[in-house]
């Protein structure tokens, strides 16, 4: 995966302060015309989002709404019947693609360069299909090879071939498309870039999909002792030769039968190629079955001997916050050669001073000003050990070996920072990754993400994740330069990982660490603009930024997932 383009550089053009407040000005817009109510959006429109005009407008309606809805409550409510319940979709706008339109499929021209191979997942055994497919990557003459189910009507396949095969360049070893799914109202969308460790959690490429035959001979044909994930396992091996893949942003219904979703038909072919997948890249760990009958659960050994690792908690004051956090380290972790470094901001509380002159662990002054950053950087700098973690003090852990998960994908050489789950007082995920689309926020599952499917539950690579649960190896963090100080209170975490991954890293996030987070109950609600717009100047947000490890057919506006028609 290229780098992220930085454009706060010599060689770029630096956004003005008056283009940061219209991108600002348009991305609110957006929210409030797909959320406002029906005043604000049709106010919006007609005067302009942010406009003198459109403020005294809503202060003048504001009332005149407040005094209808209120003559409505207290009107009598007459007998009505309840419509139909609608469907629920995901996205929220979202409607299933209808599939190729009725007619004569001989009047439709396959590209000569692909070659169309029907298989049957619910009669035919696997060897027989991957044997078959196996003589047309020997013989053939095509250039690409479209794998479809006998289910999928001849139209479809025809369809979902020209469109892949149209969108396909001289570079390509696979392109892909999202799928219609087994689930009508929930479509299964992809990533732009193939994620090399969410690969080996599910298989997000499946179908349809277009596979260069010379690509194939060169990593080898399929392999029959992977059953019916022959797919899933020829992808894991594309991406340890450095396959380029190209996905397609458009709903196919060429897509994978119901039964290739079943633990029945695929789940121990699925372990069975993630475990290859380990033993090929000398990686030591368990594979077990997944939430999904296609996902797996895969979980790395730490290193033998184990790492150092120093856990880094800024506070001020607040000891009763250090206590329980620091309490549920000790009791619950299983992993051995750790320490704790806290690091103190200007802590004048006589308790606070009292736990720290009586601590056995080591304590950091950090005086001054606010500055997470700086305050991370100064922690780090104390620290000899292999990797730290950055770890909020209103933390309260739940999983007993986070640090020998952490540590397994932190070692491992392709990756840079490695985050957690975290959720809040009643138990609901408050951080799934960060996802930036078009703006960084956190995803978190049952809220703004209100789908549990195969991405959800897997351990993949990200954009960012929270420095609320941040491991990463302490040399790689010194030769980043550590956090941005100029970042102060926000988005410090964000642009880190984003630079983590500029010499192809990559940043991976495990729904399988889990920590309780009472959110800003230590520093409040601090949330600098400057910040904001200097990470937007950055990275050129609400521009060219595309995050590459979330589906790129999904907005997230305000608490609410849209489709993004194309």
């Amino acid at each position: 995966m290229p780098a992220y383009t930085r454009f706060d550089s010599d060689a770029t053009d630096i956004l003005s302060d008056r283009d940061i407040k219209r991108r600002w000005n348009q991305f609110h817009a957006s929210i409030r015309l797909v959320q406002g109510n029906r005043f604000q959006q049709v106010v919006g429109r007609m005067l302009g989002e942010d406009t003198y005009r459109y403020k005294v407008a809503r202060l003048t309606g504001r009332p005149l709404l407040q005094l209808v809805r209120k003559l409505r409550r207290q009107a009598p409510v007459a007998s009505i019947e309840r419509p139909t319940e609608r469907p629920v979709y995901f996205p929220h706008n979202y409607r299933p693609p209808t599939g190729a339109k009725e007619g004569d499929v001989n009047a439709v021209s396959v590209p000569d360069d692909v070659e169309i191979h029907v298989v049957s997942e619910s009669t035919a055994p696997a060897t027989d299909t991957i044997d078959a497919l196996n003589d047309v990557i020997v013989n053939s003459s095509a250039t690409w090879l479209f794998v479809v189910d006998d289910s999928i009507p001849e139209l479809d396949r025809v369809d979902a071939a020209i469109v892949l095969r149209s969108a396909a360049d001289q570079g390509d070893d696979v392109v892909f498309a999202d799928e219609a799914g087994p689930d009508p109202h929930a479509p299964l969308l992809k990533t732009p870039a193939a994620g090399p460790h969410t690969l080996l959690s599910y298989n997000c490429i499946g179908r349809p999909a277009l596979l260069r035959i010379s690509t194939l001979r060169s990593v080898g044909p399929f392999n029959a002792d992977a059953g019916w994930a022959f797919e899933h396992d020829a992808y894991l091996r594309f991406v340890e030769h450095g396959a380029h893949f190209h996905h397609v942003a458009k709903v196919l219904v060429a897509g994978r039968p119901s039964i290739s979703f079943e633990a029945a038909h695929v789940s121990n072919d699925s372990q069975s190629v993630v475990r290859a997948a380990l033993v090929r890249r000398d990686w030591k760990g368990t594979v077990t079955s997944g939430p999904f009958g296609s996902s797996v659960d895969w979980r790395l050994e730490p290193p033998s001997p184990a790492p150092s690792i120093d856990i880094i908690i800024p506070t001020r004051d607040r000891i009763d916050l250090v206590r329980r956090c620091v309490e549920a380290i000790e009791q619950k972790t299983t992993y051995q050669n750790y320490d704790i470094i806290f690091l103190d901001n200007d802590s004048i509380e006589t308790e606070s001073l009292d736990y720290f002159d009586a601590t056995t662990y080591r304590v950091v002054r950090c005086p001054g000003p606010f500055n997470y950053a700086a305050i991370v950087n100064r922690g780090i700098q104390h620290s000899s050990a292999d990797f730290v973690v950055t770890l909020n003090n209103d933390t309260i852990l739940v999983t007993p070996d986070w640090l020998e998960q952490m540590v397994g994908l932190a070692s491992l050489p392709d990756v840079s920072i490695v985050g957690g789950c975290l959720l809040d007082q009643d138990g609901r995920h408050e951080h799934d990754s960060i996802v930036i689309s078009p703006y960084p926020q956190h995803l978190r599952i049952d809220s703004n993400y209100p789908h549990h499917d195969q991405y959800t539950v897997a351990i993949r690579d990200v954009a960012a994740v929270t420095g609320a649960v941040q491991m990463v190896r302490r040399e790689l963090w010194e030769s980043l330069g550590g956090m941005d100080e100029l970042l102060k209170v926000t988005m410090n975490d964000v642009d880190i990982c984003l630079r983590s991954q500029e010499d192809g890293r990559n940043v991976v996030y495990t729904p399988n660490v889990q920590l309780f987070h009472h959110v800003s109950s230590s520093r409040g609600s601090l949330d600098p603009l400057e910040d904001r717009n200097r990470f937007i100047r950055r990275w050129d947000i609400f521009g060219s930024f595309r995050d590459p490890y979330f589906p790129e057919s999904l907005l997230l506006l305000g608490e609410t997932m849209y489709y993004r028609h194309r």
